[in-house]
């Protein structure tokens, strides 16, 4: 243990957390890491054994009062020994006083309860091929092209903190598509899509009802293509379940949702697709 030590990754080692969560069946996207890097460059730890990779975590802090933890992985063969619980308390002395945000596997949520994460509810991928719709929906436009200050408060709705930093390089980045609709002069939904390790993620999908949800899911599709696809929906909101089957996607993964602190009084109703998984 001596010879095990942590330190801040470098933004070009945020790559290394997303191939090994995507060897852990996470399925990252293609440019998470370039995107995650500009949340908290401060909340991305990796613990080296004799100087090679043996552990990784973040633990990003939004703003003064959120936090949210992820990558939290060790290397298979040095799994028992006591690494993961030494980048794990590194990780959450970064996030101090915040309430910490997280997205668990199932089995592991006995393990999170104790270092006082409580349960709030599931999150469930959802995946499955699709057909793209021949043609975009009447009333869809380009996510880029909506004002940013509307993005932002729709998205304030849905999160616990601000995101501005974050939100900006995930509508930006190349391959990532941006669909919105607008109703009466108004943000009534928005979404982005993205390419991954398998097929493509729809994240964040966030929107006022079931029919305006639909109508930027099918605006995501015309435009990047159908094929492969994946949504991760709140399993609290039955609209967004309706929805991810009424496409033909089925369960694929479970997460749980976990805070420390008093759980984020969220719109739920309004979330159709979670961001990520490794960011919230």
């Amino acid at each position: 243990m001596s010879d095990f030590r942590i330190r801040i990754m470098r933004p070009d080692e945020i790559a290394l957390a997303a191939d090994w969560a995507a060897a852990e069946g996470w399925n990252p996207g293609l440019a998470d890491a370039t995107c995650f890097a500009t949340v908290d460059a401060g909340g991305f730890l990796i613990g080296e054994l004799d100087g090679v990779p043996a552990a990784t975590i973040s633990c990003v802090n939004y703003d003064d009062k959120f936090a949210f933890l992820g990558f939290y992985i060790v290397r298979p063969d040095l799994r028992g020994h006591g690494y993961g619980l030494r980048i794990w308390e590194a990780a959450v002395a970064h996030a101090g006083p915040r309430v910490i945000g997280l997205d668990g596997v199932v089995a592991q949520q006995d393990n999170y309860k104790k270092s006082g994460f409580k349960l709030a509810y599931a999150n469930i991928r959802y995946g499955g091929t699709v057909t793209a719709p021949a043609a975009v929906p009447s009333g869809i436009a380009a996510l880029r092209d909506v004002p940013f200050a509307m993005i932002e408060a729709s998205d304030a709705t849905v999160f616990p903190a601000p995101r501005a930093a974050f939100l900006r390089a995930w509508i930006a980045t190349s391959g990532h598509v941006g669909c919105a609709l607008m109703r009466d002069g108004r943000l009534a939904g928005w979404g982005v899509i993205r390419p991954c390790r398998s097929g493509r993620k729809i994240g964040p999908l966030v929107a006022d009802d079931r029919a305006a949800a639909e109508a930027v899911l099918s605006g995501l599709l015309a435009r990047a293509g159908g094929g492969e696809i994946f949504l991760d929906v709140p399993g609290v909101n039955a609209d967004a379940v309706a929805l991810a089957k009424s496409f033909g996607l089925a369960p694929v993964f479970e997460t749980a949702r976990m805070y420390t602190g008093a759980i984020p009084k969220l719109a739920l109703g309004r979330v159709f697709g979670v961001t990520t998984f490794e960011l919230g």
